[in-house]
Parts: C-alpha cells; structure tokens; sequence
C-alpha cells in the first residue's frame, strides 16, 4: 500500500513539474514587428520579450514627424491592403479604452511613443496584461494574430483614442 501511495505521490509531482514548465515555457521567447510606412518603406522594429509577468516591448522607429505618438497593439495581424486592415485595438476582453478612463483599459493601449527632432523614437513598455504563448489569456498569436500601430498624434488616454492617422504598421511574428 504504501509502494502505491508513494507511486501515486510521485506522478502527481511529475505532473505538476510538467504542468509548471509549460506554464512557464513561453519565458524568453521573442516576437518582432517590422515596422513600414504607408508607402512601404522600412520604418524599424518592435521587439517583444516574453518575461514571467507579461512582454516587453522595445521600439526603434525612424520616419516620424517630432513629438508625441500614439502606440497601440491592433487586434488583426494584417498591415495591407492599408492600416486599416489591423482593425482596433487589441482587446480580448472587451474594455473600454484609455489610461485616464474607467477602471480597466484593454490590453492594446501603451503610452504615447516620443519622436525627437531627427524622427527617431526609442521606447520600452512592459505590458502586463499581454503574452507570446499561444494558449495564454492576451494571447497575442490568437487566430488572426495582432500588429503595432504609430498614429499622427498623441493618443488622449481618454474614452475615445483620438491619435488620428496611422503612420506606421508592423505584423508582429515570432521570431
């Protein structure tokens, strides 16, 4: 009996072992998104890192008008035809929009992007409440994928986002 109660205990380690490893196993991976213009031409990248609390996200982009930018995860991982293809901002869970708004904002809104003067803008956000797992909540490889969005403008932070045209697109793919 107690051969069985010792077996029984050991399955039941190994398993949870297995269990908290592939929780766990998305940690380190990275996905990028090739940043492009309207017009096509190359704009960057975005990089995102998978930490044990949720994404890192690395922005290098050049091409940009100074100043503030509106910054946001789209639901859709298309670019083409237009930035519209992209659709809105990336929201799982279905909750209202901007940081200054509500109790919640989805997952797709980050902080304004800062070009300066020569149009390159450097940026690391972490996003808590997105992930590179494929089967995790915030998924952001769910069945039609997700992009990167800049905007002409500022993002309001506010119930409507305000950021005006989309000036860079980038379909972002494991890498």
């Amino acid at each position: 009996m107690r051969r069985i109660a010792v077996s029984v205990l050991g399955l039941v380690v190994v398993v949870g072992l297995a269990a908290c490893r592939e929780e766990t196993s998305a940690v380190g991976r990275t996905a990028v998104a090739a940043m492009s213009g309207p017009d096509g031409d190359a704009m960057g990248e975005v990089v995102f890192t998978q930490g044990p609390n949720g994404v890192l996200i690395s922005a290098e982009v050049s091409g940009l008008a100074p100043g503030p930018h509106g910054f946001h995860i789209h639901g859709v991982g298309a670019c083409t035809p237009d930035f519209s293809a992209a659709g809105g901002h990336f929201d799982p869970d279905d909750e209202g929009h901007g940081f200054m708004h509500g109790e919640s904002w989805h997952p797709g809104d980050l902080p304004n992007i800062h070009a300066s003067d020569d149009g390159i803008a450097r940026a690391d956000y972490f996003a808590d409440r997105v992930s590179l797992a494929a089967e995790a909540d915030g998924s952001l490889f769910d069945a039609d994928g997700s992009a990167i969005i800049i905007h002409a403008k500022p993002d309001s932070y506010g119930a409507e986002p305000g950021a005006g045209d989309r000036v860079a697109c980038g379909v972002i793919e494991r890498s």
